[in-house]
Protein backbone atom coordinates (compact mmCIF):
# COMPACT_ATOMS: atom_id res chain seq x y z
CA UNK A 1 0.00 0.00 0.00
CA UNK A 2 2.74 2.67 1.17
CA UNK A 3 4.79 1.48 -2.19
CA UNK A 4 1.66 2.27 -4.05
CA UNK A 5 1.11 5.62 -2.58
CA UNK A 6 5.02 6.77 -2.06
CA UNK A 7 5.82 5.61 -6.01
CA UNK A 8 6.04 8.94 -6.84
CA UNK A 9 7.67 10.80 -3.82
CA UNK A 10 8.60 14.11 -5.70
CA UNK A 11 5.29 14.47 -5.75
CA UNK A 12 3.34 12.96 -2.87
CA UNK A 13 5.59 14.25 -0.11
CA UNK A 14 5.29 17.79 -1.29
CA UNK A 15 1.47 16.97 -1.94
CA UNK A 16 0.91 15.92 2.20
CA UNK A 17 3.77 18.86 3.65
CA UNK A 18 1.72 21.15 2.37
CA UNK A 19 -1.42 20.05 3.59
CA UNK A 20 -0.14 19.39 7.14
CA UNK A 21 1.32 22.83 6.55
CA UNK A 22 -2.86 24.37 5.78
CA UNK A 23 -3.67 21.98 9.32
CA UNK A 24 -1.54 23.43 11.61
CA UNK A 25 -2.10 27.24 9.83
CA UNK A 26 -5.96 26.68 11.19
CA UNK A 27 -4.70 25.18 14.23
CA UNK A 28 -2.13 27.93 15.43
CA UNK A 29 -5.10 30.47 14.88
CA UNK A 30 -8.08 28.46 16.61
CA UNK A 31 -5.30 28.24 19.55
CA UNK A 32 -4.84 32.04 19.28
CA UNK A 33 -8.51 32.67 19.53
CA UNK A 34 -9.33 30.59 22.20
CA UNK A 35 -6.50 31.99 24.27
CA UNK A 36 -8.07 35.60 23.71
CA UNK A 37 -11.17 34.49 24.67
CA UNK A 38 -10.22 33.27 27.81
CA UNK A 39 -8.21 36.46 28.44
CA UNK A 40 -11.28 38.94 27.55
CA UNK A 41 -13.60 37.12 29.64
CA UNK A 42 -11.34 38.29 32.58
CA UNK A 43 -9.98 41.80 31.56
CA UNK A 44 -9.09 42.85 34.32
CA UNK A 45 -6.29 40.73 35.23
CA UNK A 46 -5.70 40.04 31.31
CA UNK A 47 -1.59 39.03 30.83
CA UNK A 48 -1.81 39.46 26.99
CA UNK A 49 0.10 42.35 26.01
CA UNK A 50 -1.90 43.30 23.39
CA UNK A 51 -4.90 43.46 25.43
CA UNK A 52 -3.23 45.82 27.62
CA UNK A 53 -2.48 48.03 24.89
CA UNK A 54 -6.06 48.20 24.20
CA UNK A 55 -7.04 49.44 27.49
CA UNK A 56 -4.40 51.61 27.52
CA UNK A 57 -5.17 53.19 23.99
CA UNK A 58 -8.89 53.16 24.72
CA UNK A 59 -8.27 54.82 28.19
CA UNK A 60 -5.88 57.78 26.37
CA UNK A 61 -8.73 57.85 23.30
CA UNK A 62 -11.69 58.64 26.00
CA UNK A 63 -9.57 61.57 28.15
CA UNK A 64 -8.45 62.88 24.87
CA UNK A 65 -11.86 63.12 22.97
CA UNK A 66 -14.15 63.07 25.96
CA UNK A 67 -15.30 59.43 24.86
CA UNK A 68 -15.58 56.90 21.94
CA UNK A 69 -18.67 57.27 20.13
CA UNK A 70 -18.53 53.81 18.23
CA UNK A 71 -16.64 51.39 19.98
CA UNK A 72 -17.25 48.54 17.90
CA UNK A 73 -14.97 50.28 15.07
CA UNK A 74 -12.42 50.51 17.76
CA UNK A 75 -12.53 47.00 18.12
CA UNK A 76 -12.75 45.85 14.46
CA UNK A 77 -9.69 47.83 14.55
CA UNK A 78 -7.73 45.38 17.09
CA UNK A 79 -8.95 42.42 15.57
CA UNK A 80 -7.74 43.33 12.27
CA UNK A 81 -4.62 44.32 13.84
CA UNK A 82 -3.71 40.65 15.85
CA UNK A 83 -0.86 39.12 13.83
CA UNK A 84 0.95 35.17 13.55
CA UNK A 85 4.44 35.81 13.35
CA UNK A 86 3.72 39.14 11.96
CA UNK A 87 1.12 37.95 10.03
CA UNK A 88 -2.75 39.17 10.53
CA UNK A 89 -5.35 36.60 11.32
CA UNK A 90 -7.27 37.48 7.45
CA UNK A 91 -4.16 37.09 5.79
CA UNK A 92 -2.91 33.88 7.54
CA UNK A 93 -6.42 32.08 6.90
CA UNK A 94 -6.19 33.11 3.08
CA UNK A 95 -2.70 31.85 3.36
CA UNK A 96 -3.91 28.20 4.64
CA UNK A 97 -6.39 28.11 2.06
CA UNK A 98 -3.94 28.89 -1.08
CA UNK A 99 -1.86 25.85 0.47
CA UNK A 100 -4.80 23.46 0.20
CA UNK A 101 -4.91 24.28 -3.35
CA UNK A 102 -1.76 24.18 -3.94
CA UNK A 103 -1.48 20.94 -2.77
CA UNK A 104 -4.62 20.07 -4.95
CA UNK A 105 -2.69 21.52 -7.89
CA UNK A 106 0.51 19.56 -7.70
CA UNK A 107 -1.53 16.39 -7.19
CA UNK A 108 -2.75 17.27 -10.60
CA UNK A 109 0.20 17.86 -12.04
CA UNK A 110 1.25 14.37 -10.54
CA UNK A 111 -1.56 12.68 -11.78
CA UNK A 112 -1.29 14.62 -15.55
CA UNK A 113 2.27 12.98 -15.29
CA UNK A 114 1.17 9.49 -14.47
CA UNK A 115 -1.28 9.25 -16.98
CA UNK A 116 0.97 10.42 -19.60
CA UNK A 117 3.75 7.73 -18.95
CA UNK A 118 1.55 5.26 -19.23
CA UNK A 119 0.93 4.03 -15.40
CA UNK A 120 -1.80 2.09 -14.61
CA UNK A 121 -4.99 3.16 -12.59
CA UNK A 122 -3.63 2.04 -9.44
CA UNK A 123 -0.55 4.85 -9.15
CA UNK A 124 -2.71 7.48 -10.07
CA UNK A 125 -5.70 7.21 -7.82
CA UNK A 126 -3.75 7.82 -4.71
CA UNK A 127 -3.10 11.40 -5.84
CA UNK A 128 -6.77 11.74 -6.16
CA UNK A 129 -7.51 10.22 -2.81
CA UNK A 130 -4.76 12.06 -0.71
CA UNK A 131 -6.59 15.23 -2.29
CA UNK A 132 -10.02 14.34 -1.48
CA UNK A 133 -8.78 13.08 2.37
CA UNK A 134 -6.73 16.57 2.08
CA UNK A 135 -9.67 18.72 1.59
CA UNK A 136 -11.96 16.83 4.12
CA UNK A 137 -9.58 17.02 7.01
CA UNK A 138 -8.82 20.68 6.46
CA UNK A 139 -12.62 21.69 6.06
CA UNK A 140 -13.34 19.80 8.78
CA UNK A 141 -10.86 21.04 11.07
CA UNK A 142 -11.88 24.52 9.92
CA UNK A 143 -15.63 23.71 11.10
CA UNK A 144 -14.23 22.53 13.96
CA UNK A 145 -12.63 25.09 15.16
CA UNK A 146 -14.41 28.43 13.50
CA UNK A 147 -12.58 31.07 13.02
CA UNK A 148 -15.18 33.23 12.45
CA UNK A 149 -17.26 32.25 15.59
CA UNK A 150 -14.14 32.92 17.92
CA UNK A 151 -13.55 36.30 15.91
CA UNK A 152 -17.28 37.20 16.99
CA UNK A 153 -17.66 35.91 20.57
CA UNK A 154 -13.93 37.90 20.71
CA UNK A 155 -15.33 40.85 19.51
CA UNK A 156 -18.56 41.09 21.89
CA UNK A 157 -15.70 40.32 24.92
CA UNK A 158 -14.69 43.27 23.78
CA UNK A 159 -17.23 45.62 22.98
CA UNK A 160 -18.99 44.49 26.43
CA UNK A 161 -15.60 45.13 28.20
CA UNK A 162 -14.96 48.50 27.01
CA UNK A 163 -18.72 49.79 26.77
CA UNK A 164 -19.64 48.84 29.92
CA UNK A 165 -17.23 48.61 32.40
CA UNK A 166 -13.83 50.50 31.43
CA UNK A 167 -15.81 53.50 29.58
CA UNK A 168 -17.98 53.43 33.18
CA UNK A 169 -14.84 53.61 35.67
CA UNK A 170 -13.45 56.32 33.11
CA UNK A 171 -16.60 58.65 33.64
CA UNK A 172 -16.59 57.92 37.46
CA UNK A 173 -13.14 58.84 37.62
CA UNK A 174 -13.67 62.31 35.78
CA UNK A 175 -16.45 63.19 38.37
CA UNK A 176 -14.40 62.21 41.18
CA UNK A 177 -11.95 64.65 39.99
CA UNK A 178 -14.55 67.22 39.29
CA UNK A 179 -15.57 66.87 42.54
CA UNK A 180 -12.33 67.20 44.21
CA UNK A 181 -11.28 70.34 41.89
CA UNK A 182 -14.63 71.82 43.23
CA UNK A 183 -13.70 71.08 47.06
CA UNK A 184 -10.25 72.30 46.38
CA UNK A 185 -11.65 75.70 44.52
CA UNK A 186 -14.34 76.08 47.72
CA UNK A 187 -12.07 76.02 50.80
CA UNK A 188 -9.64 78.30 48.38
CA UNK A 189 -12.21 80.75 47.91
CA UNK A 190 -13.30 80.65 52.03
CA UNK A 191 -9.79 81.00 52.70
CA UNK A 192 -9.27 83.93 50.46
CA UNK A 193 -12.85 85.67 52.08
CA UNK A 194 -11.52 85.06 55.77
CA UNK A 195 -8.71 86.60 54.87
CA UNK A 196 -9.98 89.58 53.34
CA UNK A 197 -12.25 90.06 56.72
CA UNK A 198 -9.06 89.94 58.63
CA UNK A 199 -7.59 92.60 56.68
CA UNK A 200 -11.08 94.77 57.19
CA UNK A 201 -11.26 94.43 60.87
CA UNK A 202 -7.86 95.42 60.89
CA UNK A 203 -8.35 98.48 58.66
CA UNK A 204 -11.07 98.97 61.15
CA UNK A 205 -8.81 98.99 63.96
CA UNK A 206 -6.48 101.44 62.72
CA UNK A 207 -9.05 103.91 62.17
CA UNK A 208 -10.32 104.15 65.54
CA UNK A 209 -6.87 104.03 66.75
CA UNK A 210 -6.13 107.38 64.35
CA UNK A 211 -9.13 108.35 65.49
CA UNK A 212 -8.39 108.53 69.36
CA UNK A 213 -5.01 109.75 68.60
CA UNK A 214 -6.52 113.08 66.73
CA UNK A 215 -8.74 113.83 69.62
CA UNK A 216 -5.85 113.48 71.93
CA UNK A 217 -4.21 116.04 69.85
CA UNK A 218 -6.72 118.43 69.60
CA UNK A 219 -7.78 118.37 73.37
Amino acid sequence: MFKILFSHPEFMIPILILLSLSIICQIIMGVLCHRLIRETENMSAAKNKSLQQLKLKFSSCCKMHEGISNVPIFVDKYISSIKVCGISLSTFKHISGQLVLLSILVAGIGACIGIVAGDSIIFIVPYYAVSFLGLYCYFAISSLIDIADKTGKLRTNLIDYLENHLAGRLEQAKLDLKIVNGENEDTSETDTSKENEKDNILSAAETEELGSLLKEFLA
